[in-house]
């Protein structure tokens, strides 16, 4: 229940790294930031340190340049702020997974990062466990967001699926039902790709033409959706 698009809620759920090291870049202007992660990862056996970014522009040319699994980014930076860079990885380097860091719990902040395609939301306050956790479903494939974050999140879309209930179909072909229904179930995109005898680059595309037919940014939406349809 942990693939691609699962919203997970802090330590509700627990999933272990597997034995291929997990290549991360960390994005913070705060050095006293940066230090404090860097010590808490530094010496986990799944984790390879490949780089460390003041800013995010820096972000940007590091991912570029050593093509890390996971980016740990700060939210607030100088040069381009976290958004900004996500949107520019996300463009150039679709596999790289971003976990956002900030100090605040702003829902804005954590809507637009789901918006934009990350990986999920951490907060700097979040204990060791709780980051390798988020860490390691980032790089799973899931969406990951603290308990305080999920909730006021599932009522936010709760509101915004509401105003749309009496939408019809969205105009979805009966493929694109399918996957939704396996989105709303928790499976990764492999694990849809291998039920429906369909390649991962099809369930993607899948995927990408829901959420532009629905306005379904994230899988608390789109699982809402998929509910709203009886799938």
């Amino acid at each position: 229940m942990y693939g691609d698009g699962t919203i997970v809620v802090g330590s509700e759920h627990s999933i272990s790294m597997n034995s291929q090291k997990i290549r991360l870049i960390i994005a913070d202007d705060h050095d006293l930031v940066r230090e404090g992660i860097h010590s808490r990862l530094v010496n986990e056996a799944n984790i390879d340190l490949v780089g460390e970014a003041k800013n995010g522009r820096e972000a940007v040319e590091l991912c570029g340049l050593y093509e890390p699994d996971l980016l740990l980014l700060d939210i607030s930076m100088p040069e381009l702020n976290g958004l900004e860079a996500a949107k520019i990885i996300r463009q150039d380097m679709p596999d790289i997974k971003i976990l956002f860091l900030s100090v605040y719990d702003n829902e804005e902040y954590v809507q637009e990062a789901l918006r934009i395609g990350a990986n999920g939301f951490v907060l700097k306050d979040a204990s060791k466990a709780e980051m390798l956790n988020a860490i390691a479903m980032a790089s799973a494939g899931a969406t990951y967001l603290g308990p305080k974050l999920s909730k006021s999140l599932s009522q936010s879309m709760n509101s915004n699926a509401n105003g749309r209930s009496g939408q019809s179909d969205y105009g979805l072909t009966n493929r694109e039902k399918q996957v939704l229904s396996a989105i709303s179930k928790g499976m990764p995109n492999k694990q849809i790709a291998d039920s429906m005898k369909i390649s991962v680059r099809t369930v993607e595309s899948h995927r990408m033409s829901i959420r532009e037919k629905t306005g379904g940014g994230n899988a608390v939406m789109l699982t809402k959706i998929a509910t709203e349809l009886g799938l």
